[in-house]
């Protein structure tokens, strides 16, 4: 297995002890390398970490309105489909909301957004189009309508290839994707799921062999082809000590998962979106292992370090808010971006690369069956708070 190193900050690794307590450790675990991280303890009576300032309606359409240089620049400020996909997906004959990509792209460009990234190409059959614009008729369609509304696409949650080695099929709908992708005039494509379910390296290594072999087929594309995270990939990485009755280990390095994917994946043609919410959740649920001499050790995940030390792997992030919530097994609850605990302000100021990054408002509980707008209103939250983040 080849072990590519890109890594290029210097942030080390970050350590507080928690004890064993049930209240297990919480934090938005943003603070700046050099201090001390802000790192409550959920008790009977927390103290938790409160947010960033970063409320208020200055949308700074490029004219450099606000106090502060804006941390997100009026470029790069996008969001995920997925968080509208009830307004997407709804019958425009009835209901006077937008529905439909088209009318949902004016919409979004209304708030301010100047970036989408896709969750698939389906939307309600009576919506202009069709059902379904994943076809290259599809792709012109919506290009037009993106260029229409002064939006970009930057990525798309899509089809990555079940098969390994590839089947023909599947090699040929992943380069029909690619296509589709350029269409719509993508930098990147990716994926809403993670490499490997697994927790054993040996099938990390079977993940890292694929992507490397997508990579390749997109990069020929001029595509750069991305994994998106939940919590799990932010997991310990089984990699030694005794083995189980099936012969796997049972110990950890103290590695995360994605980490080591970092490492044996190629740094030219395998990127990166990180959710930082799914990040603060791991952050919260995956503090401690079992070391290989089976001692326990604790090592507390920082996002924004990480992405320092692998600077140029993360071009896209996530951008989706919580509040605590100790008992959800999760350590918080989902909520409109800018509204919740994460520090945002900390974490894009410590990440840097500011025209570099693309973050995409994310919310995965915006729709409401009971209020039909609720999306879009997130969504322009989202929009407001995204903008007014400053240094």
């Amino acid at each position: 297995m080849t072990v590519y190193n890109d890594e290029s900050g210097t942030d080390g690794a970050l350590r507080r002890s928690l004890g064993v307590s049930r209240r297990r450790f919480l934090s938005t675990c943003t603070a700046a390398a050099a201090t001390a991280i802000a790192a409550p303890v959920i008790g009977a009576s927390p103290a938790f970490a409160q947010p960033a300032s970063h409320k208020g309606h200055d949308h700074d359409h490029g004219h450099g309105h606000g106090h502060g240089q804006a941390l997100v620049p009026a470029d790069k400020r996008g969001i995920i489909l997925y968080t509208v996909r009830d307004a997407t997906g709804r019958d425009p004959l009835s209901t006077n909301l937008p529905s439909g990509f088209r009318e949902v792209f004016k919409e979004l460009a209304r708030y301010g957004y100047k970036q989408v990234e896709f969750a698939g190409y389906g939307q309600h059959a009576n919506a202009p189009g069709g059902s379904n614009l994943e076809t290259v008729e599809g792709a012109k369609l919506l290009r037009s309508w993106l260029d229409d509304y002064g939006l970009r696409a930057q990525g798309n949650h899509g089809f990555i290839p079940s098969s390994w080695p590839l089947s023909q099929s599947d090699l040929d709908q992943f380069k029909r994707t690619l296509e589709i992708a350029n269409i719509l005039g993508m930098d990147h494509m990716g994926t809403g799921g993670d490499p490997t379910g697994s927790a054993y390296r040996a099938d990390w290594d079977v993940a890292a062999d694929k992507w490397n072999a997508l990579g390749q087929i997109a990069h020929r594309a001029g595509i750069k082809l991305y994994t998106h995270n939940h919590d799990a990939a932010y997991g310990f990485l089984l990699d030694g000590g005794p083995l189980d009755a099936q012969g796997r280990p049972t110990r950890s390095s103290g590695i995360r998962k994605l980490e080591y994917f970092l490492k044996v994946t190629d740094p030219k043609t395998v990127w990166l979106e990180m959710d930082i919410y799914w990040a603060h959740v791991a952050q919260y649920k995956f503090h401690t292992y079992t070391a290989h001499d089976g001692s326990q050790r604790e090592n507390i995940f920082d996002p924004a370090a990480l992405v320092r030390r692998n600077n140029k792997r993360y071009p896209l992030f996530h951008a989706k808010d919580g509040v605590v919530n100790e008992t959800s097994g999760e350590g918080y609850d989902m909520v409109p971006f800018g509204t919740g605990v994460i520090d945002y302000r900390t974490f894009f100021s410590r990440v840097g690369e500011k025209n570099y990054r693309n973050p995409m408002v994310e919310q995965d509980n915006a729709p409401s069956s009971t209020d039909l707008a609720q999306s879009l209103t997130h969504a322009r939250i989202g929009y407001d708070n995204l903008a007014a983040l400053r240094k």
